[in-house]
């Protein structure tokens, strides 16, 4: 029983002991103070009469802020993983793909690793939705060189939809799409064509996009509408 309590909550087995021996657990129903009894995982449990959740697998949205690097640890900055709860970290809730410590917006963490694979294999091509704001004026012979695929120094990016939503002399405004994710692309991509990024978001993976009343730094679970799609974007509908 300890370890299932531990596994389902953010106590450690020692704690977890402690809560049994005190009468806080409950399964279905039945206070359990012998911390070693076998119970059926399947029925309903309760710590202090709040329902812990089972093992299913945990699927979440994150708004990723800046200044954050994508990484379940780092001694050094902090990660997006010290916005999640310490249950989901335990349960090894891992990222989706990167996205860089300057770069914001929708960032999937889940434990399905099946999911995970498919969802970032190259040969999937699942597309991913940013909108950036560049220096400079960005004009159609920019469009038709993403359109094109642009050599960069070490590969050539597969072309790739921009879209100018706002172009003044100073900055512009453009979302682009790309079903690849090599490191910092996008910025890689405008720099080649003399535009440094000032600014990047993600605003969709796959069939999920950001949502709006999420506000930045929070998460939330995906929806089951949100993870049939995931699924049946990879065949694992």
């Amino acid at each position: 029983m300890d370890k299932l309590i531990s596994d389902r909550t953010d106590l450690s087995r020692a704690e977890a002991k402690q809560a049994i021996r005190a009468g806080r657990v409950q399964a279905a129903g039945q206070v359990i103070r012998t911390p070693d009894a076998r119970v059926d995982a399947s029925l309903a449990l309760t710590l202090d009469q709040t329902p812990l959740r089972g093992d299913s697998e945990l699927y979440i949205l994150l708004h990723k802020p800046t200044g954050l690097l994508t990484a379940a640890r780092d001694s050094k900055a902090p990660t997006v993983m010290d916005l999640l709860p310490p249950l989901f970290v335990k349960r090894r809730c891992m990222p989706v793909g990167r996205l860089d410590k300057d770069t914001s917006g929708l960032l999937l963490l889940m434990t399905d690793g099946e999911l995970a694979h498919r969802l970032l294999s190259p040969k999937r091509g699942i597309e991913k939705l940013y909108e950036a704001q560049v220096a400079g004026k960005l004009d159609a012979a920019d469009v038709q060189a993403f359109a094109e695929g642009i050599a960069l120094n070490d590969f050539t990016a597969k072309p790739a939809d921009m879209r100018i939503l706002d172009a003044n002399d100073e900055t512009s405004t453009a979302q682009v799409i790309l079903t690849e994710g090599k490191h910092r692309q996008v910025r890689r991509m405008f720099a080649s064509r003399g535009h440094e990024v000032l600014a990047l978001k993600r605003l969709r993976f796959g069939p999920v996009g950001l949502d709006k009343n999420l506000p930045v730094g929070a998460y939330r679970e995906l929806t089951d509408a949100e993870m049939r799609a995931l699924k049946e974007a990879v065949d694992l509908g």
